[in-house]
């Protein structure tokens, strides 16, 4: 986020992202912005996008300019931007788009959770948007490696409940095996296509997770046959690791902790205070999906007092 926010200042570059990713503020000096929202409001070119062939007719109809495309997501999401890379380098992507690619594999952050010493559940409901793109085999590491129930679930309350059933009965049952509550869209194999895609475009390397540090083998990056879009190598390094708390959630946030499962979102200090959808201080108040946002839109809009523990669920 940093890294985009200094190319809309100082390069002059035209950087667009997903619209979400525009609110999610990043740790930066006071007197600079702090997310590509505010990097807009003071005069940079950010412009929303909803899906990652918008940004072709953007570089298209400004061919002076270099245009940035920031993806950051997880699987899937990054697979139609490996698809826009690898199909558009064939067919001749413009020559001043670049992609900013900051994509995740979402495997690699659970089994560090269940590899830590207090993973902090008994059970995992696995996404189906993630494996529907690669598959339900996955997750069978959970039940294999770790002994731990596991059910892939969709987002309608059917496939929820159909997965929270199958992980208490294999509780009850003792027997450990993943399965797939979501075959409407969920097949053996994930999206053969979408695969192919991530595959060809795309790479997997070493990658910092904001406020957890660095999982191996948890990020994606554009493959060398195709760096001739990959922003990385294009445009300077604006990383600074040297800046105050890079890589970290801003002070006082306790959003990372609640992705891991280690505390429910209203035991952050922050949490209804300072932090509202409105003012969103950490990323899991700003997009729909966020945790935090969840419980603010289901009614739960205080902090939890000191020296209570939530109940809700």
């Amino acid at each position: 986020i940093y890294a985009a926010i200094q190319l809309a200042r100082r390069d002059d570059v035209i950087v667009t992202a997903f619209g979400d990713m525009l609110r999610v503020p990043c740790n930066a000096p006071k007197a600079e912005p702090r997310s590509l929202e505010q990097a807009k409001a003071g005069g940079g070119d950010v412009r929303p996008l909803s899906s990652p062939e918008e940004v072709l007719p953007i570089a298209q109809n400004n061919p002076d300019k270099e245009v940035v495309f920031f993806a950051a997501d997880f699987e899937t999401t990054i697979a139609p931007v490996a698809g826009l890379v690898a199909h558009g380098s064939q067919t001749g992507l413009p020559p001043n788009l670049s992609i900013l690619i900051s994509g995740r594999l979402t495997w690699p952050a659970v089994a560090l959770l269940l590899e830590s010493d207090t993973p902090g559940f008994d059970a995992l409901i696995a996404p189906g948007h993630v494996s529907t793109v690669m598959g339900p085999e996955e997750w069978e590491f959970v039940a294999e490696k770790h002994g731990i129930p596991a059910a892939v679930a969709g987002f309608t309350p059917e496939s929820l409940l159909a997965a929270m059933y199958s992980t208490l009965r294999q509780l009850l049952e003792d027997r450990r095996f993943p399965d797939n509550s979501y075959p409407e869209l969920v097949r053996p194999g994930g999206n053969p296509a979408a695969r192919r895609q991530l595959a060809t475009a795309l790479g997997v390397a070493d990658a910092n997770w904001r406020g957890v540090g660095v999982i191996p083998d948890s990020g994606f990056a554009i493959n060398t046959a195709y760096q001739a879009h990959d922003a990385r190598r294009a445009f300077p390094a604006y990383a600074d690791d040297a800046r105050k708390r890079a890589g970290e959630m801003p002070p006082g946030c306790d959003c990372a902790r609640v992705v891991l499962g280690k505390i429910y979102p209203n035991e952050c200090r922050l949490f209804g205070t300072a932090c509202q959808p409105r003012h969103p201080i950490g990323p899991c108040m700003v997009s729909d999906e966020g945790a935090c946002r969840i419980w603010w839109s289901g009614g739960i809009r205080e902090p939890l007092k000191p020296g209570k523990r939530s109940t809700a669920a």
